[in-house]
């Protein structure tokens, strides 16, 4: 009974995302990528909460195998949901690529 309860407890960790690096553990590219995020993403995304805002939570988006909208969950396809955007997510077509740069190194920390 013991030996299941213990089984149980380590399956249900193995849905656990890590907790994203500390802000103050941040390099400057990331810290730059974290003043982007809050510039351009923040009132519609979470960083560092799960759970929906106005947009999906972006918590964990590169420890997961997908995206919420499907599609692989790597820089090329984050890159075009930025660029382009998605669904209700709008397009940043003019965004400057070292803030691309930099968002995307930001979005890997979470």
């Amino acid at each position: 009974m013991l030996l299941a309860g213990a089984a149980a407890g380590l399956l249900g960790g193995c849905h656990r995302i890590a907790p994203p690096t500390p802000l103050d553990e941040l390099n400057a590219q990331q810290a730059r990528g974290h003043a982007v995020f809050q510039a351009r993403c923040g009132q519609c995304h979470y960083d560092r909460e799960e759970g929906p805002l106005h947009g999906p939570s972006l918590r964990g988006m590169f420890k997961k195998r997908y995206l919420p909208s499907g599609a692989p969950a790597n820089d090329e396809r984050v890159t075009a949901t930025v660029l382009h955007g998605h669904g209700l997510m709008p397009a940043q077509p003019g965004m400057d690529p070292q803030d691309l740069d930099d968002l995307l190194a930001y979005l890997h920390t979470l």
